[in-house]
């Protein structure tokens, strides 16, 4: 019987990828007043307070968003905050509940200006300030699109829920199909786009939206990967209605490999979404000289997402602690034993 792995050396996801770590030179500022804007609602315990401080979403906003102005950098922020209130509330909550809270949020969303009934849970408020606020500053077709695309972020959240509920494991396509949605990538494009005025026919042309899937299936890679070995310090826990199901478990399971095999093979994946991104950015169609300018620079956004994604991975303290810098350098990741979880 082979020995258990205990190390397993990660992939270079920015290997052969021309776009460079930037941040937004607001980053700091911008950050602060959407951390305390978030904390003021006291949305956390003690204990998921101290969590949420390490994660720094105002760092991977500021690298997602390097060039946006002030205002929609705060945009940015304060959505990367809004995501992990609702992840928090909902993540150890049964599908109804899951649902309610969902609910609230889109009426937050479509009624930005209306009162808030009293007894809400403080979702109403806190997505309907940050949409308030993001309202002034983007562009209608921005706007428009971002409410459809959080629409399907909540509802396949909900969908997450139901898995648990089911201890459903879903095959490595209908895991990523599902995950498109969870991960929240599109309304995160969408602040891409706040300050353009591009087209339904051009952000829906099936080349654009290639890339867009592309771009968000490298992110979902990236995200599962590094945060793999939390998750499976958990444990059980990893496969109760508390927690959810990434994709080197999934890969795992779905094709026998050992953990290892299983990075390894994401890796690849990951290479493969690297090189036809690359490729098919050079076979968009063309439009008038403003539409192509927006459009290259919304495809510019989201090759830059990808890198921000990776970058803040290690920056924060989210997946590795204060080991990251040091991991990113060598690549070999402890795996954590649950023989010692608390």
């Amino acid at each position: 019987m082979p020995s258990p792995i205990t190390t397993v050396r990660l992939p270079d996801l920015l290997e052969g990828w021309p776009f460079e770590r930037k941040i937004n030179p607001h980053s700091e500022e911008v950050a602060a007043e959407s951390t305390q804007w978030i904390e003021a609602h006291e949305p956390f315990d003690e204990r998921y307070l101290a969590v949420f401080r390490k994660c720094n979403f105002g760092l991977i906003a500021s690298l997602a968003y390097p060039n946006a102005s002030r205002d929609i950098l705060r945009t940015g922020c304060d959505l990367m905050n809004a995501f992990f209130v609702f992840d928090d509330i909902s993540d150890g909550q049964c599908s109804a509940d899951v649902r309610k809270g969902a609910d609230i949020i889109m009426d937050a969303l479509r009624n930005p200006y209306d009162p808030r009934p009293q007894g809400e849970s403080i979702l109403g408020d806190v997505f309907q300030t940050f949409w308030s606020r993001a309202l002034i500053y983007s562009s209608r077709s921005a706007a428009h699109r971002f409410i459809n695309h959080f629409q399907d972020y909540v509802d396949a959240v909900v969908e997450q829920a139901i898995d648990r509920e089911h201890n459903r494991i879903r095959s490595v396509e209908d895991y990523l199909t599902l995950r498109r949605h969870t991960i929240g990538c599109l309304p995160s494009f969408n602040v891409l786009q706040m300050n353009m005025d591009l087209p339904d026919f051009v952000v829906t042309h099936p080349q654009v939206l290639n890339l867009v899937t592309i771009a968000t299936d490298m992110i979902i890679l990236a995200n599962d990967l590094y945060s793999y070995n939390i998750e499976q310090y958990r444990g059980d826990e990893a496969h109760n209605m508390s927690r959810r199901l990434y994709m080197v478990a999934v890969i795992m399971k779905s094709h026998d490999l050992n953990v290892q095999d299983a990075v390894d093979h994401i890796g690849e994946q990951y290479r493969q979404l690297r090189d036809r991104f690359l490729t098919d950015r050079e076979t968009l169609p063309s439009w008038s000289e403003d539409v192509n300018r927006e459009l290259k620079e919304y495809i510019e956004g989201l090759g830059n997402w990808v890198t921000a994604n990776v970058e803040w991975s290690f920056e924060s303290e989210r997946y590795f602690g204060k080991d990251g810098p040091e991991i990113r350098q060598h690549r070999n990741l402890v795996l954590l034993s649950q023989e010692f979880r608390c």
